[in-house]
């Protein structure tokens, strides 16, 4: 028997963007259904992403640090590491937070429906438990936030246990001994960075000639040092032409500048990005439209070409980040509200929880440069912070890109211990227009790191207190 359900909102997709988007309509007056095939809400980035390897990360980054205490004269010794706990807890902070969202959905009178949803037409959603057609869902508006799910490499497609994508390394089965991480963006390098710190033997491989594009070199510099440090390997212009399994292990077959000929692991870790969810959704029975590689065509109210269905999230473009997700689940609400409304940020932050951590927002130098764009750039590096090293983090740069003519801050980045919870100020600063003096005159904590940014501005402008430069 199908349940039959009438309302204003449907939102398909439980994720960060989709509960904003079902949670901002329904404090607007609005009625709205938030519908997920998961058990629990929070999508992917709570139960299979951003949460669970934060909670690992910041495991990593403790043990590193006790390490590192000895150098002070504080030893700890040998950590002693349960797996299990480690495990327990990592489950038991993202079932608190799928029970917030529970909560919050009941204190707005957000109806959930576990399940799921495919459209039969433009105005009706089929939502299927175990395979069967339980409820049928009319709706005046709909929004899709369907999200992604880790890319697979053709070709090196295996049934094999031992080879794992983000989802499975973060169920922290065990420690392998030896592990192969294939890709060498955020996700890869997040989760080599965990293993190697739990034990792990890690090797990365990156196709490209150099780790996380999009991010200026300057930057990916600092990190790769500390990578190398860290890991047993990184691998860069090499391709894995193939995996096979033998004697219970994975051998990989390179061909490329960084490695050839074959070797062994006991896991590997395929992490080369993430596809949106758009298959199997009866798209096709809407006048929705799907661009090349898959993503749903909106405007910038987040309007599919079926105009009272909207997408948001990693369904709707890159890049594929939980923040913009939310922002755009928000905006989505206020649109179908009847407010006057678009997405139209001037910056999204990215940041890799690495240690250090890298993070950037705006304008990058390098593309700038590939752009043939004149800017100027201002560096302070983190040896001549205090805080910095009151922490022994010394490893550390923030750089702003400036706009010579008018000395507006077009782009931010930041390597160093902490730069993610930094980079908001710089994101700020972009989208507020701020000019390099405005951040100058801004009076920061001393000694914090956030005063790198402001003596960047003050490098810029042409004195630093903590960087003498002849002929000033």
């Amino acid at each position: 028997m199908i349940d039959d359900i009438s309302t204003k909102l449907a939102v398909v997709g439980a994720g960060p963007g989709g509960y904003a988007a079902a949670f901002a309509a329904a404090d607007l007056g609005i009625e709205a259904v938030l519908i997920d095939d998961g058990p629990a809400p929070g999508g992917a980035c709570l139960h299979r992403g951003c949460i669970p390897s934060k909670t690992l990360l910041h495991a990593a980054r403790l043990l590193r640090e006790a390490k590192a205490a000895s150098e002070w004269g504080i030893d700890f010794g040998d950590p002693r590491i349960d797996i299990d706990k480690l495990r327990a807890h990592k489950d038991e902070v993202v079932g608190k937070l799928a029970l917030g969202v529970e909560g919050l959905a009941k204190q707005r009178g957000v109806r959930l429906v576990q399940g799921r949803a495919r459209f039969a037409d433009a105005h009706t959603l089929l939502v299927q438990v175990n395979g069967l057609d339980r409820h049928r869902i009319r709706f005046e508006h709909a929004i899709v936030a369907t999200g992604s799910r880790p890319a697979a490499i053709p070709g090196l497609a295996t049934t094999s246990p031992n080879v794992m994508d983000s989802t499975a390394a973060l169920a922290l089965e065990e420690i392998p001994r030896d592990l192969l991480v294939i890709g060498g963006g955020y996700i890869g390098l997040e989760l080599a960075t965990v293993y190697s710190v739990l034990g792990s033997r890690v090797t990365v491989v990156e196709a490209t000639g150099g780790l996380l594009p999009g991010a200026d070199r300057d930057l990916v510099r600092v990190l790769s040092g500390s990578l190398k440090a860290q890991l047993h390997a990184i691998l860069l212009n090499t391709q894995v032409a193939e995996l096979k399994e033998a004697g219970g292990r994975i051998v990989a077959r390179f061909a490329g500048e960084g490695a050839s000929g074959e070797q062994a692991f006991d896991r590997v870790l395929i992490a080369v990005g993430r596809r949106p969810n758009t298959e199997r959704l009866g798209l096709e029975n809407t006048p929705v439209q799907l661009t090349e590689r898959g993503f749903i065509k909106v405007d910038e109210q987040r309007r599919t070409t079926a105009p009272h269905i909207f997408a948001i999230g990693d369904v709707a473009g890159e890049p594929m980040l939980a923040h913009k997700a939310a922002h755009e689940g928000r905006i989505a609400a206020e649109v179908i509200a009847g407010k006057r409304v678009a997405f139209a940020p001037r910056v999204i932050p990215a940041v890799v929880y690495t240690d250090p951590e890298l993070a950037w927002c705006g304008l990058t130098e390098d593309r700038a440069k590939a752009e043939g764009r004149a800017v100027k750039v201002a560096r302070f590096p983190w040896g001549a912070s205090g805080r910095a090293l009151t922490l022994g983090r010394t490893d550390g740069v923030t750089k702003l890109v400036i706009d010579p003519e008018t000395e507006h801050i077009l782009g931010v980045g930041i390597v160093g211990s902490g730069a993610g919870e930094l980079i908001a100020e710089g994101a700020l600063a972009v989208e507020m227009a701020a000019v390099a003096d405005d951040v100058k005159l801004t009076i920061h904590p001393h000694p914090t790191l956030s005063e790198t940014i402001m003596e960047a501005a003050e490098l810029f402008c042409g004195q630093s207190t903590h960087i003498f430069r002849r002929g000033r």
